[in-house]
């Protein structure tokens, strides 16, 4: 299996499609951390990790800030409800 099959079979979007999504993401959470709030070192976090086969998709990413995203990775797990 090729490594283009491989990924998309994972749901993961090549780079160029990636960075367009993650722009989308972040405009989507008003380029603010959706742990903590602040605006500064935003990266975007898949919620189901990519190791247990989190796809790149909309519902399953969400910003947060370096340190915020730091902690959730330690923590091993992350959940927002944005309800």
């Amino acid at each position: 299996m090729s490594k283009l099959d491989r990924d998309e079979k994972l749901g993961r979007l090549d780079l160029a499609e990636y960075e367009l999504l993650r722009q989308q993401i972040l405009r989507r959470d008003g380029w603010r951390c959706q742990f903590c709030g602040t605006m500064s070192n935003l990266q975007v976090h898949h919620q189901q990790f990519r190791s247990q086969a989190g796809a790149d998709v909309e519902s399953n990413l969400i910003t947060l800030c370096a340190d915020c995203h730091s902690v959730i990775h330690r923590r091993g797990q992350f959940v927002v409800d944005k309800s």
